[in-house]
């Protein structure tokens, strides 16, 4: 599935909390929602953040990449599961689609590796992640993003995703 050009604003906007990346509060509120929630992160920035606060999401989605740059992704020692996807830019593949909708029966830790581009996984992940769960992901140049999974949330995604190609 490609993403058409018209809906690229559309994902501009955030599906959750936008927490600026200057905000001083923003590690006590990410303690306080894993506290409270299934965290998902997508992003090696994200990921990382929450890894270096010794904070282990139950997925995190990585692709070695930050802002087109090449990186290690962030270093973990307890991943039950690593799985590795091939996953174009400004796609979401039917391989990474179908994965995502049972990647959450693996064990975790689970570590997804992206050949390629993670950014639209987070569609997906939306639509099929648990209950009580909350997507973190990076909104460049602004800051973080907590998208609490609700039925609002999926119903918006289903509509993005149910317009890509």
């Amino acid at each position: 599935m490609i993403l058409p050009p018209n809906l690229r604003d559309e994902l501009k906007i955030p599906l959750g909390k936008l927490i600026p990346n200057d905000s001083s509060e923003k590690e006590s509120y990410i303690r306080k929602i894993y506290s409270e929630k299934v965290v998902i992160t997508v992003g090696d920035a994200t990921s990382e953040l929450l890894l270096e606060m010794g904070l282990i999401p139950l997925l995190h989605i990585v692709d070695g990449q930050e802002k087109r740059e090449k990186r290690s992704p962030p270093e973990i020692e307890s991943i039950s599961t690593e799985l590795t996807i091939k996953n174009n830019p400004g796609e979401i593949s039917t391989e990474s689609f179908n994965l995502l909708k049972t990647i959450f029966d693996q064990k975790p830790p689970i570590r997804l590796l992206v050949d390629g581009e993670e950014d639209l996984l987070v569609l997906p992940v939306c639509l099929f992640a648990p209950e009580n769960s909350v997507v973190m992901y990076g909104q460049p140049n602004e800051g973080l993003v907590i998208a609490e999974i609700t039925d609002e949330v999926r119903e918006k995604v289903q509509k993005i995703v149910n317009q890509m190609k």
